[in-house]
């Protein structure tokens, strides 16, 4: 009985600091695919007859517990509502002696991960998505101040030392995989430790990603990543990859990522811009929500707004050749946008979901489709006809790459092949690329090799 795979973590259980209990997450409900509704649950670590008892209390997502030094007080992260995987996740303490529970991160607009507590119980140490970063927080278990300690970059994995001076954790950014380093907690000092990827890296040429804001739908500002190609020139003209991130709930870092990396997709000579959009986290709560039944709608004007900011802004982005990529969601837009507009040269859908009906009848996460569409496509059939790409297919022209795994139960293959049976009857220039071992990511060594050798192909080709 564990979580269902998209919200369980190896953060899920922890010890007592005694060893003679465990917190753990389980969801409770009987059916887990329509449910996000995980619980914390205590049990006695030397006790096989004993039960589990429930501590949280919420609707939505309960998860990543952590005891207090002491053990009296338990930690964890909590959204409210039902059946939404991307809530606010606040911060709660659990007193055991009392039965009472604390929220303690109300007033903060961030969601909060990878909790810490410090020796002296005084403060959790956290980190927080934040606009193209995953930044560093504490907050004050008493006061409920926050306080920012590094915003940069994308940190993660937060150890303290047992004086509290110290926090340990792995920094990346686009040029750069994990390393560990140290933050002092008193002068915000910080400290690289180690250099394992010096040597390779001084090897491969490398522009740091940079950022730039544009007017999105309703006047609300919205944020991109930019990464030059090697050996830049201002005063050449370059392609531009324009590269739509999946969730939708999820967001474009300054990392170094192991599939979709940045840096590959500008290695052969392209600009990449990389927009976060509504439904984006780390811009607000609000920002995240307004996705949600409206999945061409604000979003797609804000990435049209951010392509169209790009081409007139930046000289060095030749208009006549540029592409666009996406994957899950981001594969769901590039259908998307093969029906709403010739803006690009050719298309490269992975993963993506064209039909909005039959896609909610077979993903392993049924609570998704069921919160993202206002219900099943009987009960609000208007949602579903006016945002599946599918129904726009009579307006497809661009030439498109179809990439899926058969492994994948997520967005299930039918996807790609109701897609490329569609392409290929309408006659547009089209080719799937399928992975008979793969799931929604394609991980193997391999077939990642394969993976990017296609894609510039297909993209070289216009």
């Amino acid at each position: 009985d564990i979580p269902t795979l998209a919200l369980g973590s190896s953060n899920d259980f922890s010890f007592s600091p005694a060893g003679d209990e465990i917190a753990f997450t389980s969801n409770p409900d009987i059916n887990e695919a329509t449910s996000t509704n995980n619980e914390v649950f205590v049990i006695k670590a030397n006790n096989s007859l004993s039960k589990p008892v429930v501590i949280s209390e919420s609707a939505g997502n309960d998860n990543e517990p952590v005891y207090s030094p002491s053990g009296r007080y338990i930690a964890y992260c909590s959204m409210s509502r039902a059946g939404f995987e991307a809530d606010k996740q606040n911060i709660v303490i659990y007193d055991k002696v009392t039965g009472k529970r604390e929220v303690i991160t109300e007033n903060i607009d961030l969601s909060a991960n990878g909790l810490v507590w410090s020796p002296d119980s005084k403060f959790i140490y956290f980190t927080a998505a934040n606009e193209i970063n995953n930044s560093i927080m504490r907050v004050s278990v008493e006061t409920k101040v926050l306080e920012v300690l590094l915003k940069q970059r994308v940190n993660s994995n937060l150890k303290i030392s047992s004086d509290g001076k110290l926090v340990y954790f792995l920094q990346q950014k686009s040029t750069q995989p994990d390393e560990i380093y140290s933050l002092n907690t008193e002068s915000l000092r910080i400290s690289q430790i180690t250099a394992l990827n010096t040597q390779l890296i001084s090897e491969i040429e490398m522009n740091e990603a940079e950022t730039f804001w544009c007017t999105g739908a309703e006047a609300t500002q919205v944020q991109s990543i930019i990464v030059k190609p090697p050996f830049f020139n201002k005063s050449a003209k370059y392609p531009m990859i324009f590269l739509i991130h999946g969730g939708p709930q999820g967001h474009w870092t300054d990392d170094f990522h192991y599939r979709w990396n940045l840096q590959m997709f500008a290695s052969k000579g392209y600009v990449v811009v990389a927009p976060n959009p509504r439904g984006s986290i780390g811009y607000g709560q609000r920002f995240t929500d307004e996705i949600s039944q409206d999945w061409g709608g604000k979003v797609y004007t804000d990435l049209m707004n951010s392509y169209d900011y790009a081409v007139r802004n930046f000289e060095f982005i030749d208009s006549n050749k540029t592409y666009a990529a996406g994957a899950s969601y981001g594969g769901y837009m590039i259908n998307w946008i093969a029906g709403h507009t010739d803006r690009f040269k050719s298309l490269v859908c992975h993963a993506g979901v064209f039909n909005l009906e039959s896609m909610t009848g077979v993903t392993e996460e049924l609570w998704f489709p069921l919160w993202e569409n206002g219900g099943t496509y009987w009960d609000n059939p208007e949602n579903y006809k006016k945002w599946s790409p599918h129904n726009y297919v009579n307006n497809f022209k661009t030439p498109m790459l179809v990439v899926h795994g058969a492994n994948d139960f997520r967005v299930p293959e039918g996807q790609a092949f109701e897609l490329f049976t569609a392409l290929q009857l309408k006659g547009i220039e089209s080719r799937l690329l399928y992975y008979p071992d793969e799931y929604h990511f394609v991980v193997k060594p391999q077939n990642a090799k394969l993976w990017w050798e296609t894609v510039f192909n297909w993209f070289s080709k216009f």
